[in-house]
């Protein structure tokens, strides 16, 4: 029955998109009563989720194969990465806000676990060594991991890792978040190449910038889960 209320989501937003998603309509298009629903869901964001990870696939899919390139190092990965991202997330900002940004509660990563366990297709798709970056919802946290391999291959100081990681996200969040709520004239091939060079100018000049180091300063970033 869960998946039922979840395909019924993901129809919804197809036709009508993520605003439009309501208790009701995911109800009548399942067969159920609404209050059947929160047997299963304790609120509408959590089914939202659920949904618009049925839609990640072409971003997925594009990332790991980005990274099963063996031509690119590890820098030009990551901002291939970035620039895969940026493309998707303001080609599809609701799915991307439903995923990424919107507010899940208190136990975000324990909605995506559950629907991996639902879904095992879709981890089992994404090769071991990209799960952990992958497998998690936060980008903080898929952040600090592909920019922990331009460490190890020379491209970035170790002590620059979390500035520059708060730095790359706050460009995309603030220009999406712009761009989501119509701040921005922009098209969406336009907001995401915008984006990327700011973040490419960022990334290739990091070592020569002065950012202080967060984790040196004990201060926390503003992307990092609470706890």
């Amino acid at each position: 029955m869960w998946k039922y209320f979840v395909e019924a989501t993901a129809d919804i937003i197809l036709e009508e998109g993520v605003p439009n998603v309501t208790i009701r309509k995911i109800a009548d298009r399942a067969g159920y009563n609404s209050a059947t629903i929160y047997n299963y869901f304790s609120e509408l964001s959590h089914l939202v989720f659920f949904a618009a990870m049925k839609f990640l696939k072409p971003y997925t899919e594009a990332v790991v194969q980005t990274y099963q390139d063996p031509q690119l190092s590890a820098q030009e990965r990551y901002l291939r990465v970035w620039e895969i991202f940026c493309q998707h997330s303001f080609q599809n900002p609701q799915i991307f806000h439903a995923i990424f940004i919107a507010d899940l509660g208190s136990q975000p990563e324990e909605l995506l676990s559950h629907y991996y366990s639902v879904y095992p297709a879709d981890l089992i798709a994404i090769p071991e060594e990209l799960q952990p970056m992958l497998g998690t919802y936060n980008i903080n946290r898929r952040g600090l991991i592909s920019l922990e391999l331009l460490v190890k291959e020379g491209f970035l100081l170790q002590q620059k890792i979390e500035a520059v990681n708060e730095l790359t996200l706050l460009i995309w969040q603030g220009m999406f978040t712009a761009f989501l709520n119509n701040r921005s004239s922009y098209a969406p091939e336009k907001a995401a190449r915008h984006a990327v060079r700011y973040i490419r100018e960022i990334v290739l000049n990091a070592n020569q910038l002065n950012l202080e180091d967060e984790a040196r300063t004990g201060n926390t970033s503003p992307f990092a889960p609470s706890l």
